[in-house]
């Protein structure tokens, strides 16, 4: 391809992605289709011989657009949002156009500056403290990661990653049993082990926040034990039902028992924008030594682009730093991110960001996600009334519910929902109950969307209720 085809071609694609969002709302959130079904249009072998792009694109728009489970769609409101603002999906085509490997300074250095800029405005946006620093990276898995993995090298003395961690002794985590699942493989990746990760209780209703005595009373009986703990890993903003830690409380732990404390506020993060959320649910966030959340959630910009901030990132640097010689960089005062991370290759996703906030403002960002939360606020409340039962209540824009009938009747309350294609939502578990998981997080979505959820889910469930009453 040469550049006028380029040239001709991307245009076409970008008109192409114009006319696929206003027409969103026309689709099914998730497509008709069983597996199999867009393999078998697929060759099963590769070409010998290149094929015209005409070609390529007509096979293009018949096999991929009615196959896709539409994560823009405004009307999904299943897991937590991957959010595509358009001017942050024409910051990732310049990019993916320029296509730097920002692995380096010296490799890419305007990515590298503006990265650390970028990291900082959102630092000040989200009320973090002044002389925290960060890095931008793939997701809130590979953060926490890092995280678990400096918390492992500053328990055992900065020694495993030379010696092994045969003569560390037994390293322990501790979080809530809320906490992602991340987490776990977090523990399972560093070399610590799932029986490590102590997964403490929760406190219940309205915070479903980690029991602080429980984790005190766990610190207490492994040392005892002479166990050694390593760190606690923190949620606000748990998948499950939103749940969120007291920071203050557990920071405060933290800080006696001396142990490391990341934060994971994947979803949750995005709005402590809002002084008034971040008011009520992060004081304490200080005591943090890393935290991370996901502008590709809810603020806007296109995946991947996770951000974890850290108080002091010598630590991070001295457990995943490594530099052969051709990675080396003379000069001064300069930062090379792929020391803070674990891949050595980064794209620059510092661009959608900077894109993203001059064009929206951080006023305008905060406006949809308080309208997000009034809104899912509204749909639980119009479901309450209609008889459904509210198993959580929201935080932010989350919350679940429950129809008629035993866990299998939810289950295909969801099956039924999902297959008809006006909304999409997902189930989840509660105490041991089956629950409808309903969030309310896309970009473009509107009160009316939310709104004929609320219509669509009281049709269906009634619907299921006469089809179990006349079988």
């Amino acid at each position: 391809m040469d550049w006028d085809e380029f040239e001709r071609w991307g245009a076409r694609a970008a008109e192409f992605g114009a006319a696929y969002h206003r027409g969103l709302r026309q689709r099914p959130v998730r497509p008709d289709v069983q597996p199999g079904d867009a393999a078998d249009l697929l060759a099963t072998a590769p070409p010998e011989t290149g094929e015209a792009m005409e070609a390529i694109w007509s096979d293009f728009l018949s096999v991929v657009p009615d196959r896709l489970t539409h994560w823009q769609h405004p009307r999904f409101f299943a897991y937590f949002p991957a959010n595509a603002a358009p001017v942050s999906m024409l910051a990732e085509m310049l990019a993916s156009q320029m296509a730097p490997q920002c692995m380096l300074w010296q490799t890419s250095p305007v990515a590298t500056e503006m990265e650390g800029v970028m990291v900082d405005w959102l630092r000040q946006a989200l009320g973090l403290p002044n002389g925290w620093a960060g890095v931008i990276q793939d997701s809130a898995s590979s953060a926490t990661l890092s995280a678990v993995l400096t918390m492992r090298e500053r328990a055992c003395a900065w020694r495993g990653n030379r010696e092994g961690l045969s003569g560390a002794g037994q390293l322990r985590v501790y979080a809530s049993a809320q906490a992602h699942s991340s987490i776990d493989r977090a523990v399972w990746v560093a070399g610590i082990g799932q029986d490590n990760l102590v997964k403490l209780p929760d406190t219940g209703a309205p915070s479903f926040g980690l029991d602080v005595a429980a984790l005190k009373a766990a610190i207490a009986a492994d040392r005892a034990a002479g166990h050694v703990p390593a760190g606690i890993i923190a949620i606000t903003g748990g998948t499950g039902v939103g749940a969120w830690d007291d920071l203050a409380a557990v920071g405060a732990v933290a800080e006696e028992e001396r142990l490391y404390l990341h934060l994971d506020a994947a979803w949750a993060g995005s709005a402590m924008i809002c002084p008034e959320v971040r008011a009520a649910m992060w004081p304490g966030v200080e005591f943090c030594d890393s935290v991370v959340f996901n502008p590709h959630k809810w603020l806007g910009a296109q995946f991947d682009c996770s951000v974890q901030f850290l108080k002091d990132p010598a630590q991070q640097i001295d457990t995943l730093k490594i530099e052969p010689e051709y990675l080396k960089t003379t000069g001064t005062g300069v930062v090379n991110y792929s020391e803070w991370t674990i891949p050595l290759g980064r794209r620059f996703r510092a661009l959608k960001l900077w894109f993203l906030m001059r064009y929206y403002g951080l006023e305008g960002l905060r406006a949809r996600i308080r309208n997000h939360v009034a809104w899912a606020q509204e749909a639980c409340d119009a479901l309450r009334a209609q008889g459904f039962e509210i198993v959580t209540e929201p935080i932010l824009s989350l919350f679940t519910f429950r129809g008629g009938g035993d866990d299998g009747a939810q289950q295909r309350l969801v099956d039924a929902i999902n297959a008809d294609g006006r909304i999409y939502v997902t189930q989840g578990a509660h105490r041991g109950r089956k629950v409808v998981r309903f969030q309310v997080g896309q970009f473009d979505c509107t009160r009316d969307d939310v709104m004929l959820a609320v219509d669509v889910i009281a049709e269906i469930s009634a619907r299921e209720a006469g089809g179990m009453h006349n079988g």
